[in-house]
């Protein structure tokens, strides 16, 4: 059996969001083949990596304190002058370099992943182990600068997109091989360095079976959203729909509500009523099980919506915007509902609050397509093919297809 470093930015259990979903799902299905040693940074203060079923699927698993990025800082600061991302000059872990470091020196590893841009940065203490970066994430940055429309926000966010696009050029020339979680995605990265790093899309997947268990009658009139709203495109999500769709909705439904799960952060949603602000919710599966649908009406950001698979996988019907779909093979009408205006994104609601027969045709339509599509079962072979090809330093097409 293979050996792998699995590297992480965000402790993977218990998985309260899409990244740490993403990446316990993934070291499962990769503990079939590798022996794996998780090094995370702990993202929370009660992280215990000696206990869990974390151990149940890795050999070693190692933890470093994580240390939010500081604007103020004076590496931050110092980053102004130089050509690394403040970010990453800010947030850099001396410590996590050494427990690479030392992980390597006590046993051959034949692989590494790097888990995100935040893991990606260590790749110097890889020594000449090949080396994959998984999950490269550019929309957020580069759509911030593509739609920026006063000359301020012109200014900072392109010199801030052109500075990353630059870091990041350099640093994909590190690796054997990037993934993406989208078609989209790729499209990005390919033109940093076209035809040279190879690019693999692994579509973010469940494991039907953690959702089988949670099927409850839905409660009338309900809606969820399902999100921390610290994250910019989550909230502003949120203050679109609270303060444009939201008032159409209840004006029609008045007894209509609507939870929202994840942490609240400091910036506030319009005032209205029939609004649940629940905060962290270890596990969101029984709250989306019981509602009438779930809303994604995010407008910015890049790769696929967990919150969308987990729903469809709960018999959860949908209303997205085309943004928030986006990457999906997902038809509006079938799978789920998809609208862009608020008084389209209020119809579709609607519609879907007031009729039994289209909640159920779309919950079992979107059911079968995460089964035949984004089940983790589906997606890892082909990944799993071509990191052993990545192990055995074998050479990569610059073209690697789609992993789901």
């Amino acid at each position: 059996m293979r050996r792998l470093l699995f590297l992480s930015r965000w402790f993977p259990y218990p998985p309260g969001n899409g990244s740490k979903l993403r990446i316990y799902n993934m070291l499962r299905r990769l503990s079939e083949q590798y022996a794996i040693t998780l090094l995370s940074f702990a993202d929370q203060p009660d992280v215990r990596p000696e206990v869990g079923p974390l151990l149940e699927i890795c050999e070693a698993v190692h933890t470093v304190p994580y240390r939010p990025f500081d604007p103020g800082s004076r590496r931050a600061l110092l980053g102004f002058l130089g050509p690394t991302p403040r970010s990453v000059s800010d947030t850099y872990s001396p410590e996590m370099e050494a427990l690479i470091i030392t992980a390597l020196a006590a046993r051959p590893y034949d692989l590494v992943i790097a888990s995100q841009i935040d893991m990606a940065v260590y790749h110097r203490a890889f020594g000449d182990v090949p080396a994959v970066f998984e999950e490269v994430e550019i929309g957020v940055l580069y759509e911030q600068a593509a739609r920026a429309s006063s000359l301020r926000a012109r200014l900072r966010y392109g010199l801030t997109w052109s500075k990353y696009r630059r870091y990041l050029t350099r640093l994909l020339a590190q690796y054997a091989l990037a993934t993406v979680v989208s078609e989209k995605e790729k499209e990005l990265v390919e033109r940093l360095r076209p035809g040279q790093t190879p690019v693999l899309v692994v579509s973010n997947g469940i494991e039907p079976d953690d959702y089988a268990g949670f099927r409850v009658e839905p409660k009338p009139a309900s809606l969820i959203f399902t999100g921390s709203l610290t994250f910019a495109p989550n909230h502003e999500a949120m203050r679109w729909f609270v303060g444009e769709v939201w008032p159409l909705v209840r004006a029609e439904i008045p007894e209509a509500e609507l939870t929202i799960t994840g942490a609240p952060g400091e910036r506030p949603l319009p005032p209205a009523e029939g609004v649940n602000l629940a905060g962290f919710v270890s596990d969101v599966r029984p709250l989306v099980a019981g509602s009438w649908a779930s809303v994604a009406p995010i407008h910015a950001g890049g790769g696929t919506r967990l919150k969308i698979l987990e729903a469809m996988a709960l018999g959860t019907p949908v209303i997205a915007t085309s943004k928030g779909a986006e990457g999906l093979d997902v038809g509006d009408g079938e799978h789920l509902l998809l609208a862009d205006s608020p008084a389209d994104f209020a119809s579709a609601t609607l519609r879907l609050l007031q009729s039994r027969e289209l909640r159920a045709r779309l919950a079992a339509n979107a059911m079968a397509r995460v089964h035949e599509c984004y089940s983790w079962g589906r997606i890892m072979p082909h990944y799993m093919r071509v990191l052993e090809a990545v192990a055995a330093r074998q050479i990569i097409p610059a073209t690697t297809g789609v992993s789901r």
